[in-house]
């Protein structure tokens, strides 16, 4: 896998934030039942990529933090997450 620059990934993603080895996002929801419910589609989008997110829910709110552990760092396995993430959340 070939490691990507996290803080340009960011920027190139609505809302993310690059670390040394991630990038993160805060997405905020109308209420638990719906942060709720797009986490479990996430979910099953993640477990089909064989890709898990880091992530912290507390009512509406999911914090997520994305790495590619295995290699290191932000792969295109995050970018991809991360995109699918955006798509459900709007």
């Amino acid at each position: 896998m070939t490691l990507l620059d996290a803080k340009d990934v960011a920027k190139g993603l609505d809302g993310w934030t690059g670390g040394d080895d991630f990038i993160t996002k805060v997405f905020r929801f109308e209420d638990f039942a719906e942060a709720f419910g797009w986490m479990t589609r996430i979910a099953i989008t993640a477990d089909k990529m064989d890709h898990h997110p880091e992530w912290f829910n507390v009512y509406n709110r999911v914090d997520v933090t994305l790495t590619t552990h295995d290699a290191g760092g932000v792969t295109e396995k995050d970018v991809k997450l991360a995109q699918a993430m955006e798509k459900a959340a709007a």
